[in-house]
């Protein structure tokens, strides 16, 4: 309820000053859109104050899980904030940021609140370590596949490689116009990408889902060998990056489409001509898109294979299962 309630203000306070909160294509929305701000944050205030009077009755569930979505959507690129944040580069616009920090926020708590009277059985045991089933783990392998191009195009440049028509000189003299951190332009001058940091984190992420290490720590984890993974260790990453990597990467391979045929113009940005932006874009958008559709089957996966089943808990794990 008091998430709902800041929500709404934060719309309405938006709303009255004119300050955009949506961003379409780098450009500020219109700020009559954050009256949908002030909407969602008073329909889910309202869904609250009624589970409080009525309990969680199933059609208050369905519209919480309702609202849940529309701050789904609202949350979108939140992860691409958080990443230009961690190296010290600023966000497009704060009130922006706020709004997709907010949303995310509200997202979890919507969820948390329509599921909060499911309570598991008693005598409940954490399923055993297992993969994923064949087609999930070859969606795995396609997802690293897509992602290799970026990383290749990315270790090139930080090399002092020419591709595009841009080499390592022109990135770090962008980094430094956007604000890049010294980290940011410290990494990149010995060579090494953030970005291809960022994305093997990322494959390390989907390949624990798949694997049954992801559920037991493995023989390779000091102090923690053998201990279960908590679940939402994972998962809460998994949840954040599919939601925002998968609508991105289809989205811009479809306006990567759409460039391509003329139907669209790309603005050149930094790079020396509209053709030289568009390649990277489609290296790019196909590595998040290819990753994020893999990251969405194997975060359901590992969400389905780790439920926890009735039955005493189990207090060993395989050997086998650790690997």
């Amino acid at each position: 309820m008091t998430w709902a309630l800041v929500y709404a203000a934060f719309g309405l306070a938006a709303a009255l000053t004119g300050t955009p909160l949506f961003r379409a294509g780098g450009t500020p929305a219109p700020a009559a859109l954050d009256w949908a701000v002030v909407a969602v944050g008073a329909l889910a205030a309202t869904a609250c104050a009624a589970v409080m009077r009525c309990g969680p009755r199933p059609w208050l569930r369905g519209l919480l899980f309702t609202v849940c979505g529309l701050t789904g959507l609202a949350a979108f690129s939140l992860l691409m904030d958080v990443i230009t944040l961690i190296f010290g580069q600023g966000v497009d616009s704060w009130p922006a940021a706020a709004n997709r920090a907010l949303a995310a926020l509200g997202t979890v708590l919507l969820a948390a609140t329509g599921r909060s009277q499911r309570r598991p059985p008693a005598g409940t045991r954490a399923p055993a370590p297992s993969r994923a089933p064949a087609r999930v783990q070859l969606a795995a392998v396609a997802g690293t596949v897509a992602f290799l191009p970026y990383c290749a195009m990315k270790t090139f440049w930080a090399f002092g490689g020419t591709f595009a028509g841009t080499d390592i000189a022109q990135i770090l003299a962008s980094s430094r116009r956007n604000g890049a951190s010294a980290v940011w332009l410290t990494l990149e001058s010995w060579g090494l990408d953030a970005t291809v940091l960022l994305a093997a984190l990322g494959l390390f992420l989907l390949w624990g889902l798949v694997r049954p290490w992801g559920q037991v720590f493995p023989r390779w984890t000091p102090l923690l060998r053998g201990r279960r993974v908590p679940r939402s260790l994972p998962l809460a990453p998994a949840l954040l990056g599919a939601a925002t990597l998968l609508p991105y990467g289809i989205l811009g391979v479809g306006y990567c489409a759409l460039a391509t045929t003329g139907a669209l113009t790309i603005r050149p940005g930094d790079f020396s001509s509209p053709q030289d932006a568009l390649t990277v874009a489609w290296i790019g958008l196909t590595a998040f898109a290819g990753y994020g559709i893999a990251l969405a089957l194997a975060t359901r996966s590992y969400w389905l294979r780790t439920r926890p089943l009735p039955g005493p808990a189990s207090t060993s794990v395989s050997a086998g299962s650790r690997h």
